[in-house]
């Protein structure tokens, strides 16, 4: 695929995030985290046009993110925001780590394991595969960094004990998670089924 067609694509999928950043469908508010819908053009980016490009949307995933914190901050804002301070608790660089690393990764995992899986399993499989696995990563990388980097304050925050936040953390991946990894792999499965990605990159049919 020439470089041109590749730079509208992702412009495509540029656009979709802003949409979705713009909209009530980018950050679902559900309890203290919110579920987002912002992984699946990152995911799809790097399906269809390579890890790079994965990794780049993720990049503006995770700025995207750190926007979202700081214009319409909740009481957790502060592990995704070091320009936010809510009850005394402030985000700080490691803010930026959550939001903006795990949001990389995603593309990254995307492109790696669906260029993995394709060797052979069919694309939409493949895909279908590779959103599920890059969507959980990326659901427990950031779990992780908040309970790591704020464990403390985001407990005070939510109102819980320190030590029943991983419990806490591991009904979120049941749920908010579990819905985020089940519609990536919808959508992923069934646009590769409609598009053929073997015309963009070299992949089994």
């Amino acid at each position: 695929m020439k470089k041109s067609k590749k730079m509208t694509l992702f412009a495509m999928f540029i656009a979709i995030e802003m949409m979705l950043l713009m909209t009530p469908f980018g950050y679902l508010r559900i309890g203290p985290i919110s579920a987002t819908l912002m992984h699946i053009p990152v995911i799809l980016a790097a399906v269809f046009l390579g890890t790079g490009y994965g990794a780049a949307l993720g990049l503006i995933f995770g700025i995207t993110s750190v926007i979202n914190a700081t214009m319409q901050p909740g009481i957790t804002s502060f592990v995704f925001s070091p320009f936010v301070t809510i009850g005394g608790m402030s985000g700080n660089f490691l803010s930026l780590v959550i939001a903006i690393v795990p949001r990389v990764l995603l593309g990254v995992i995307a492109g790696l394991t669906f260029q993995l899986f394709s060797k052979k399993l069919k694309c939409s499989t493949s895909a279908a595969l590779a959103a599920g696995i890059a969507t959980a990563c990326h659901t427990v990388l950031v779990l992780g960094m908040i309970v790591l980097f704020f464990g403390a304050d985001y407990s005070s925050a939510v109102g819980i004990a320190q030590n029943a936040l991983i419990g806490v953390m591991a009904y979120t991946v049941a749920t908010n998670g579990l819905f985020e990894l089940v519609l990536a792999s919808l959508v992923a499965l069934a646009l590769t089924k409609a598009i053929p990605v073997y015309s963009i990159h070299p992949v089994k049919a």
